[in-house]
């Protein structure tokens, strides 16, 4: 793509934003006349049932108004001066989602989720351009620290939201992706009993039972204990795949006063499957036909079932300490203990020709073992200074990962033709691969101001200092070893105005650094580097309940690592840290209640990731990486029966549009776009619920995306999930 059609194409976006922003504007103002001239106030429409509880509790149906990502404290969403977006406990419900967490993130602007088609046991997720499933994830905003062989993974079911912040989060987390975070909070204790169970069963015969208690412990009005949990399994849509897991999380929350919380929980989680091959199948045959085969069926394996090991276990220990003082100063300590066995043995496509009758193979035995601590300390305080009201934050934070990642590989593995597979292959003479061991220390100290002053003005001020100690060890030699000692300032300042019609507009700029692990052709891999400039506009409409929200921005990323041409060598590359990375965007969402019966989520987002520096290979600039499309957008909508003979009778439709994006770096090879259309339907009377909802409604056959010509996956085929639910 030309330079000149980028900026066309960026602009007319900028536009589209600029335009809505208008709109919503317009919106306002014409209803806030209408209201004065005809003397009365409309009054904003308010659901019954439950509403939201600060920054982590339910959500009150689609629309969220507080939350803790982007600040550590509750705080309005309007107010952080960056796009945040939020998904709830209903919003999930409703779309049918069981267990993946990426799952949550079809309908969210500026993400891509699940890049390559469904993975049991990875989330896989780019925000604004950059991949997330690694150094993207936190659990109450503590991240995870994981590896491509050592993640850790949360079901969906134990979330009461699933929260990302578009941008940069180092001054949050310590070091993080750079184009944003998504952040998983924890059901908790309720106030008051809570009761509810679940089974269902999907198309692909996968079943699942789910429970949820919460109460009182003893009677004790200070002690309340939710325990959450649920089992699955069954076979999965990929010929002779299958798995089994689940998981259990127990906790207790003291409070003896109002000024003292105490909450303590643990997860525990396992996951025994046979590994789908999707995501590594090559472009001819995926995206393009095979000249000798066509194209690969979807519910084609390519494994050998009696070699395939893919098991998973986790446990975490952790808890939340609040204190308030007298005065008004609270300390919050929070802690978290994690650890990962996960083992894998299997055969794999990988078909470096892909021009034969037959697909190429590839066997590996991997065993990773790790463990990690977080814990994060920070007072908090609000005070008036200067006629204005500085709401401050300072905190310590500590984070260790230690993980050890043991492989072995084996080629060649017998070819399989796929039009006509035949399996029994051995699994083949297996040779030592790297024994890496991967140790991390990191320290962060950081301080927030959140300013308001005047008639609605907001500033927000952050700055953080981190301390990265890590080293790597290969015995085996296999690996180069390293050692990395470095620190690094990361800083956010905003400023948004709070007008009294709802609308917020804001800008910020934010700087960023990701740490790595590994190294390059250079020795230790640096920690990525950058900063990010945002400016748009949040509405939270006085009448009627919803979030509006549209943002443009634009992220350099430096230190990138790139394939660079050996001098002399012969056409060989080594990777080197010497490459730049741009992402500009335009993404708007719309989050609405907009009665007791309807309910909306509309999303739209432009992404231009371009390389800005590519050495050794000037040709590379202005080129996209691959993976991301440049569009996405998606609309859903849901209407629930509140009388009458229908009464509890519930029905959402939606659409999910996947732009077009690039197979590999030098852009020759493109994956085309699709559309896929969601349904579902309930029944709820009596405490009791049914519901049956539609993934891809009409089958849409189409390849999510490619990490190279090697690696292509399939969007998820059309599933139907029937679920039936109590609250006792």
């Amino acid at each position: 793509m030309s330079a000149g059609v980028v900026r066309t194409a960026l602009g007319a976006s900028l536009r589209t934003g600029v335009a809505a922003i208008g709109l919503i504007a317009a919106w306002s103002a014409q209803a806030q006349e209408a209201q004065s001239q005809s003397g009365t106030t409309l009054a904003p429409i308010v659901l019954q049932g439950e509403g939201e509880q600060g920054g982590t509790g339910p959500v009150k149906g689609y629309v969220a108004k507080e939350t803790t990502t982007g600040s550590k404290t509750d705080t309005p969403l309007k107010e952080i001066p960056q796009s945040v977006s939020v998904i709830g406990r209903e919003e999930m419900d409703d779309r049918g989602v069981v267990s993946k967490v990426d799952e949550t993130l079809y309908y969210t602007p500026g993400v891509l989720a699940q890049p390559y088609g469904a993975d049991p046991d990875t989330d896989w997720i780019y925000i604004r351009g950059f991949e997330a499933s690694q150094t993207g994830i936190s659990l109450d905003n503590m991240p995870f620290t994981s590896t491509a062989y050592g993640n850790f993974q949360i079901d969906a079911f134990a979330l009461e939201r699933v929260e990302v912040l578009k941008g940069p989060a180092s001054v949050l987390v310590g070091g993080s992706n750079a184009g944003g975070v998504v952040n998983l909070v924890r059901k908790r204790p309720t106030d008051s009993p809570y009761f509810y169970t679940e089974t269902g069963i999907n198309s692909d015969g996968n079943g699942f039972f789910g429970f949820d208690f919460s109460d009182k412990l003893g009677g004790n009005d200070a002690i309340s204990y939710r325990l959450t949990g649920k089992v699955a399994g069954g076979d999965n849509y990929m010929d002779y795949t299958d798995d089994l897991r689940g998981f259990i999380m127990p906790q207790i929350t003291f409070s003896p006063n109002d000024a003292t919380s105490l909450n303590v929980y643990a997860y525990v989680s396992g996951i025994d499957q046979t590994h789908t091959t999707n995501g590594l199948l090559p472009y001819m045959g995926t995206v393009v036909d095979n000249p000798l085969y066509g194209k690969i069926d979807r519910d084609t394996y390519l494994g050998e079932k009696d070699s395939d090991i893919g098991k998973a276990n986790q446990t975490m220990v952790g808890y939340e300490f609040s204190h308030e003082f007298e005065g008004g100063v609270t300390f919050t300590q929070s802690a978290r203990y994690s650890n990962l066995y996960k083992h894998e043995a299997y055969i794999y496509a990988f078909d470096g020709t892909q021009d034969d009758a037959e697909i190429g193979r590839w066997a590996e035995d991997i065993t990773s073992k790790a463990n990690a601590f977080n814990l994060d300390n920070r007072l908090e305080t609000e005070v008036e200074l200067g006629g204005a009201t500085h709401k401050l934050m300072g905190g310590l934070e500590y984070r260790y990962f230690h993980l050890n990642t043991n492989k072995y590989s084996g080629f060649p593995t017998p070819i399989l033709n796929p039009n006509d597979p035949v399996y029994g292959a051995p699994f083949p003479t297996m040779n030592e691969g790297s024994n890496q061991t991967i140790n991390i220390h990191q320290i962060g100290v950081y301080a927030q101001d959140q300013i308001k002053f005047g008639d609605g003005w907001i500033v927000t001020l952050n700055g953080r200092y981190d301390y990265l100690d890590s080293e790597g060890d290969d015995p085996r030699d296999v690996v180069p070893d390293y050692s990395l000692n470095d620190s690094a300032w990361s800083g956010r300042a905003g400023v948004a105005y709070e007008f009294k019609n709802g609308l917020t507009p804001y800008a910020s700029i934010a700087t960023f650094f990701s740490p790595l692990y590994g190294a390059s052709a250079d020795g230790a891999l640096k920690p990525e580097e950058g900063e990010q400039y945002e400016a748009g506009v949040k509405y939270e409409p006085t009448w009627f309940d919803g979030m509006l929200t549209a943002s443009v921005f634009q992220i350099d990323k430096e230190n990138y690592t790139v394939a660079v041409p050996i001098p002399g060598g012969g056409g060989t590359t080594e990777d080197r840290q010497l490459g730049n990375v741009r992402s500009r965007g335009v993404e708007l969402e719309g989050k609405v209640n907009i009665d007791q019966n309807w309910k909306l989520l509309a999303s739209a987002s432009y992404t231009d990731l371009e390389f800005t520096k590519y050495p050794g290979s000037p040709e590379m600039v202005g080129n996209t990486p691959y993976i991301v499309p440049n569009t996405q957008a998606a609309l859903w909508l849901d209407y629930t029966f509140t009388e009458g003979a229908l009464e509890g009778f519930g029905v959402g439709a939606g659409v999910r549009y996947r732009g077009k994006s690039w197979a590999n770096n030098t852009n020759t090879l493109r994956v085309p776009d699709a559309t896929v259309f969601d349904a579902g339907i309930r029944y709820e009377k009596n405490d009791w619920k049914a519901s049956l909802n539609v993934t891809n409604l009409f089958d849409k056959e189409y390849v999510a995306g490619c990490g190279t010509e090697f690696f292509c996956g399939y969007g998820q085929a059309r599933t139907f999930t029937a679920k039936i639910s109590k609250t006792w």
